[in-house]
């Protein structure tokens, strides 16, 4: 009888990825082999809180009971047709999404790149036939140290060298503007923008959050200029700042929202363009398209993810536990907290660079079983599950306050 195969330690996991696996990303030395709501199990069974969530893509926590049972329903009857058919979950899942988005129509797609290569195309497409945009003059204004993936257009107008460097030449037809600067925003635009592009809140900068009026200083000025305002609400957006979207805060509604992300459930990935019908209208057969994208799978843990926000219950947790992580991170201001920002169940915290990293604060808090992500310098990001618990997130915050003590 033959023996059954060892599992593999941690440690000899990551060896086996390192010359098999290409090297785009630094993970933290942890191998997570199961996971239950706000915890994860590495192989050996040691657990972690995990107050990243798939950086907003498991708002819901790990295998919500909700969505994986409709991930199961719909796994016995239809994963796949490709959008060459109809299916009987696509609608159900656009009209919800529509109706909590305050939207009317929903291109489907995966990834939250191809959201925002799908935003791009649909914005120079509406600016040539409905503004009347020169043919191949049309511009799109972003913001300095934007992040909205990394795809060769899109890394192409980051201020990220990091991502830009050796990936070139890149497609014009962008400007770039400091964020959170509605006078340099306004001196960009001209009778050649198409749109201006922008995330609510600016994740991997570190949770930059903008002044109050911004947004809506964004959304009259891309009225008074004639084009659209497309927000990128992939990480800020489902339940992650307290409100259904980021922009709720100032009750601007822009021309088109781009969703991914939490979207999925954590399950599969699952993206949408959601926009105004004279926006998303501009689209004909064939001019566009993913064969993945609105497949019923993704349609049907979509629609599960939808009616978990109708609810409201997760943008109420969140904006209540927000107040919390608010709370704890001021009292650790001037205590190896050098400043931070954060809104709902989201910060970005920047450490005492005398202290360390934040890569090195993030493997000093993987040793006391809490794990986050550092993002530039000494900033760490903060995004548990929206399924957190008041008690669990405090232990969190007593864990960080005892590795910037150390």
């Amino acid at each position: 009888m033959t023996a059954p195969a060892r599992t593999r330690t941690s440690d000899e996991l990551i060896r086996a990825e390192e010359p098999v696996l290409a090297h785009n990303y630094h993970p933290l030395p942890v191998v997570v082999a199961r996971a239950e709501g706000a915890w994860v199990e590495d192989v050996e069974g040691r657990r972690y809180l995990d107050m990243l969530a798939g950086y907003s893509a498991l708002n819901f926590g790990h295998r919500h009971p909700a969505l994986i049972e409709a991930a199961h329903h719909q796994l016995d009857r239809l994963t796949l047709t490709s959008r060459a058919f109809h299916s009987d979950r696509l609608a159900e899942f656009a009209e919800r999404l529509t109706a909590l988005t305050g939207q009317d129509m929903v291109l489907p797609m995966n990834t939250g790149a191809e959201a925002v290569e799908s935003g791009i195309k649909v914005a120079r497409k509406w600016a040539y036939e409905v503004k009347g945009v020169p043919a191949d003059r049309a511009t799109i204004v972003v913001a300095a140290d934007n992040f909205h993936g990394r795809t060769t257009t899109i890394v192409g107008f980051s201020t990220d060298e990091t991502a830009r460097s050796g990936f070139g030449p890149f497609a014009p037809g962008f400007r770039i503007v400091p964020y959170n600067d509605l006078a340099a925003l306004e001196a960009a635009l001209d009778e050649t923008t198409a749109a201006v592009l922008i995330e609510p809140v600016q994740g991997e900068a570190g949770v930059i959050v903008p002044d109050d009026g911004y947004l809506t200083g964004v959304r009259e000025l891309t009225r008074r200029a004639g084009c659209l305002f497309l927000a990128d609400e992939i990480q800020s957006g489902l339940g992650r700042t307290g409100r259904t979207l980021a922009v709720d805060h100032e009750d601007v509604v822009p021309d088109v929202v781009l969703l991914g992300k939490a979207l999925g459930g954590g399950i599969v990935p699952v993206s949408a363009v959601v926009g105004r019908r004279e926006v998303l209208g501009v689209l004909r057969p064939g001019e566009h398209g993913s064969t993945f994208g609105g497949n019923p799978l993704s349609a049907a843990v979509g629609t599960a993810v939808v009616g978990l926000l109708e609810t409201g219950e997760f943008q109420r947790r969140a904006a209540e536990l927000g107040a919390v992580l608010r709370e704890g991170l001021a009292e650790l201001a001037g205590r190896g907290v050098v400043g931070f920002r954060s809104r709902g169940l989201w910060a970005g915290v920047d450490v005492d660079p005398a202290i360390g990293t934040g890569r090195e604060i993030g493997e000093r808090l993987m040793r006391e079983g809490v794990l986050v992500k550092d993002t530039h310098g000494s900033t760490i990001r903060l995004a548990p599950p929206l399924t957190i618990t008041e008690g669990e997130l405090r232990s969190a915050l007593a864990s960080l306050e005892k590795v910037l003590a150390a």
